[in-house]
């Protein structure tokens, strides 16, 4: 058993987070810390773990635990690891944006390894310390990593994705307030969004030149899900379309492709990414679909906690939807 620390375990990437380490079978949660809730339950800030554990938050930290999840808002990571050491033996995933861009991604000696799986499950393996990625990040590269790979993403892509309203955070605001959110739709951040950067670098890794990626993301007035919609010119015949991703992902654990239409409620409380190819004359449209707190976020964590300790990669993360 190894034991975990969580850093920010009263918001919802926490939340998910101390779900899955309370029935993972490797791994026990050796303390959560919260600066706003220590010395309260955890069940104050997550009842649906009510009956579940008796864990409280505590404001101390354990340097010495085998693994550390930062669970922080983003920019607070780097000032969190200035402040507090931790031993040399202690992995660190870093669930914010502070490490995912190569320009970013030493801090006092630490290298992060970008932590998609699908795309550097070798290094994740050897890595001590693991930045991982962005919700919308995850379902977008899973929709064009084979594109990359095969050299065919040379022209401009159109990407449209909808996320629920847990992507914003627990922390109150006028566009996550339900009154204003309930029976709504609205998009933000057109074609600037932060998840650009780590999205572009991928592709860069496999692809040297690709097309520009014009990316429009969307509040839904749901809770979680990204359902992600991307289109690009494409030569080739959807046959193969669907050799290029079904090579690409025939070693991936979650990331399933499948030639019947695909819809979120298949993804919500799993850390399954689905993908769907449609081909219209010579687009090529590619239909991704995760939960952004698990896959997107706590789900794919763990999975690569799983990785470098060298336990099954799909370990704790065997969860159900419910699609009905």
């Amino acid at each position: 058993m190894i034991k975990a620390g969580i850093i920010g375990g009263s918001g919802y990437t926490g939340g998910e987070l101390i779900r899955i380490l309370l029935n993972h079978p490797n791994a026990t949660i050796d303390f959560v810390f919260s600066t706003t809730r220590a010395g309260k339950k955890i069940t104050t800030a997550h009842p649906d773990l009510l009956g579940v554990t008796d864990l409280v938050f505590t404001g101390a930290v354990n340097k010495d635990v085998d693994v550390v999840f930062l669970c922080l808002g983003h920019g607070n990571s780097t000032s969190f690891l200035k402040e507090n050491e931790f031993s040399e033996n202690t992995r660190i995933i870093d669930l914010s944006n502070d490490f995912r861009l190569e320009a970013d991604a030493v801090l006092d000696g630490k290298t992060f390894v970008y932590g998609l799986p699908e795309l550097k499950k070798e290094e994740i393996k050897k890595a001590k310390y693991i930045a991982n990625p962005g919700c919308f990040a995850t379902a977008i590269q899973l929709a064009l990593l084979p594109l990359a790979k095969a050299h065919k993403l040379d022209r401009p892509v159109h990407v449209n994705a909808v996320t629920g309203s847990t992507g914003a955070g627990v922390s109150l605001s006028p566009t996550s307030h339900f009154s204003w959110r309930n029976n709504n739709v609205s998009w933000y951040k057109p074609f600037t969004h932060q998840h650009l950067g780590e999205i572009n670098e991928s592709l860069h890794s496999l692809q040297k030149n690709t097309g520009e990626i014009f990316f429009l993301p969307n509040r839904g007035n749901f809770t979680r899900g990204i359902l992600a919609t991307a289109y690009t010119d494409f030569e080739g015949s959807l046959e193969e379309a669907y050799e290029l991703y079904n090579e690409f992902y025939k070693d991936a654990a979650f990331t399933q492709v499948t030639e019947e239409d695909i819809n979120l409620k298949q993804v919500v409380n799993t850390n399954q990414c689905h993908i769907h190819l449609h081909k219209h004359n010579n687009t090529l449209l590619i239909t991704s679909a995760i939960d952004n707190l698990l896959k997107g976020a706590s789900g794919q964590a763990v999975q690569n906690m799983n990785l470098a300790f060298g336990f099954k990669e799909t370990e704790g993360l065997q969860l159900k939807a419910g699609v009905f």
